[in-house]
């Protein structure tokens, strides 16, 4: 059986939540978290599910600006918007 290549995680007091999915199925990561928020049987409620759902677009936005930016030459990266950078 194949391991999922990715994963999020969330501490939440003594609780850790890890949902592990392969790329190109993040619908379905996003149903798992609607379902885990909805179960009444988890301390896992919408805002948490919020958070991963912000951490998963963030992940994402990094892969394409990656795959936007790939072969490109240096000197062409120094366009992007200064509010990108690091401790901006």
């Amino acid at each position: 059986m194949k391991t999922p290549g990715k994963q999020l995680v969330l501490n939440k007091g003594t609780q850790k939540y890890i949902f592990r999915y392969d790329s190109g199925c993040e619908s379905q990561l996003l149903d798992a978290l609607i379902a885990q928020a909805t179960d009444d049987g988890t301390d896992f409620d919408w805002f948490d599910a919020a958070v991963l759902s912000f951490k998963l677009t963030q992940s994402l936005m990094g892969e394409a600006d990656n795959l936007l930016y790939k072969g490109m030459p240096d000197a062409l990266r120094s366009f992007q918007d200064p509010c990108d950078q690091p401790g901006n």
